[in-house]
């Protein structure tokens, strides 16, 4: 299967289903077997994964793509033995960094409501041009310039999609939200702004707590 074939979607699943690392292993850059340079989609895809990990707390180093022949069986070998000892040496997914069980499953539920969107922005906002060096990818992903889009695309909206989850279960006040999601109270009131403004949140109890609208 060609690494174009690679949706946000399959990596979600592997790690909602508690797999401590994934790996994608595709045919090297420049030598696509099927012309579409998939594995250039590919790259962009694991690099911008990889920066959602790293901001829900996940260590990026559990998901890994490298390249090679069909040819470089031992190249295969090595690259596939050493993720592996890499990812013995992480340890159990979300224990390891500390993360609560019910939380990580929670932003994991939170991050597939919006595989549909990261399509989109993976494939026209937060991209590299195709064809690029493999180190032009990494230090595109690893600018200030991508820093800002990943916030005001991504980060922003996967913090309302957690509070939109947590609201699903019962009405909580702000503080709970904070504490809860490791957020500040003014970034939980810039995103309770923003929900409420849309009608996705009101608030009950007096204005003290709140819940799906």
């Amino acid at each position: 299967m060609c690494t174009g074939r690679v949706d946000p979607a399959h990596i979600l699943r592997a790690f909602s289903n508690g797999v401590d690392g994934v790996f994608i292993g595709g045919c090297r850059l420049g030598e696509c077997n099927y012309i579409t340079q998939g594995n250039y989609h590919a790259l962009n895809l694991v690099l911008l994964f990889r920066k959602i990990l790293e901001h829900i707390g996940v260590n990026p180093e559990r998901l890994r793509i490298d390249f090679m022949s069909g040819s470089e069986g031992n190249v295969y070998v090595e690259v596939v033995n050493n993720f592996i000892n890499k990812v013995k040496e992480l340890g159990p997914l979300g224990k390891s960094e500390g993360i609560d069980e019910e939380l990580l499953k929670l932003k994991m539920q939170a991050l597939t409501q919006l595989v549909p969107y990261l399509r989109v922005m993976g494939s026209e906002r937060l991209r590299v041009k195709l064809g690029s060096a493999r180190q032009e990818y990494e230090d595109y992903y690893a600018s200030e310039g991508l820093d800002k889009l990943f916030r005001e695309l991504i980060a922003d909206k996967l913090s309302i999609s957690e509070i939109m989850l947590l609201l699903r279960e019962r009405p909580l006040s702000s503080g709970e939200m904070s504490e809860t999601l490791g957020l500040t109270p003014s970034e939980i009131s810039r995103y309770l702004h923003t929900s409420a403004r849309h009608g996705l949140v009101r608030y009950v109890d007096n204005r003290w707590r709140l819940a799906l609208a």
